[in-house]
């Protein structure tokens, strides 16, 4: 199945009513240069589960998530899948020294992008430094991410995997749509798992763990905070 796409029209100001312009890349352009920034890209819809790009294949577009949350993976030489990642809307992707793409990426339910040709959207940077400077800003921010993760993946106990996992993840979601208690979790246990180098069982037993703590309630959709610096402290560990 191909995914939909809606292409920007010359009247369209797509831009106009974009609800995570602030967080994304193209934050830094004046109203001049949105313009014409919004007709090198179109918007693409992809339904779940479906394939945004893959590994290893070349970087021909750049995207920028709008809305819904896509999973990060490389597969790794035994068949295991190992996540890398979760991009949330104001996130930019595809962007390498390689050429090519070095992870997957699919839909965690609908997705919907805005899509940039890459030889495009390299010559608008070109005399463009705020924007080339966004673009490093967020390099960063991946690269202290990815950091981050592999400190997770090492020598910590479930439980602290897991808290420091659903503090990480709440604190991007507030960054996104404000302070709440409520942290939804639109991946499966099993995505959760491959991102924490856990088993799925392992994953369940601690959600049922801190759960039966007092420290979180497992609702529909994600889990409900009841006692955060609880979790901090048992992240901490």
């Amino acid at each position: 199945m191909k995914p939909s796409v809606v292409t920007s029209e010359p009247n369209g100001h797509f831009c106009d009513d974009c609800a995570v312009r602030g967080a994304a890349v193209c934050s830094s352009l004046d109203a001049a240069e949105l313009r014409e920034f919004e007709h090198l890209g179109r918007r693409v819809h992809f339904d779940s589960g479906e394939t945004v790009f893959s590994e290893e294949d070349i970087t021909t577009s750049f995207y920028n998530v709008l809305e819904g949350v896509m999973r990060l993976y490389k597969l790794l030489p035994d068949g295991r899948r190992q996540i890398v990642g979760f991009a949330l809307p104001g996130d930019f992707l595809g962007m390498n020294l390689s050429g090519r793409h070095n992870f997957s990426a699919d839909a965690i339910g609908v997705v919907n992008v805005c899509q940039f040709p890459r030889g495009p959207f390299g010559r608008f940077t070109e005399e463009r430094p705020q924007l080339l400077r966004r673009i490093n800003e967020l390099a960063v921010r991946e690269l202290s991410q990815a950091r981050d993760h592999m400190v997770l993946l090492g020598r910590r106990s479930a439980d602290e995997k897991v808290a420091t996992f659903l503090l990480g993840w709440r604190e991007r979601l507030v960054a996104l749509k404000g302070p709440s208690d409520m942290v939804a979790l639109p991946m499966s246990r099993q995505d959760i798992a491959d991102y924490l180098g856990l088993t799925i069982e392992t994953v369940s037993r601690t959600f049922t763990k801190l759960e039966r703590l007092g420290v979180i309630e497992i609702i529909h959709g994600g889990i409900s905070l009841l006692d955060p610096a609880r979790v901090e402290a048992i992240a901490a560990a």
